[in-house]
Parts: C-alpha cells; structure tokens; sequence
C-alpha cells in the first residue's frame, strides 16, 4: 500500500495534479495573494497575521 506521500506524487503527475499545480503558480505570481497566504501561514504558526507589506 503505497504512502501519503507517494499517493500526493501520483497525483501531481496526473491531468489534474498539473491542472491544479498551475493554477496554484498563477495564484502565487499576485504579491496580493502572496501577502494573503503569508500572513495565513504566519497566523498559523503563531507570528500574528500581520506582513511587513502594511
């Protein structure tokens, strides 16, 4: 039985998993939403949710 990983590498190899790889890289060209997952990621581990950006 194959691993978490190994199913999630299966799967950006597909259709699919490309489709959704792309729209993730075009998504995190815009610094807006770049600033947005920042300050997600921030906010997640604890460091506020505010960026250096405001």
């Amino acid at each position: 039985m194959p691993g978490l990983f190994s199913k999630i590498s299966e799967f950006l190899k597909s259709p699919q998993g490309r489709k959704y790889t792309d729209q993730a890289k075009r998504y995190a060209q815009d610094p807006k939403n770049r600033q947005k997952a920042q300050d997600a990621l921030n906010k997640f581990r604890g460091k506020g949710g505010q960026g250096g950006a405001h």
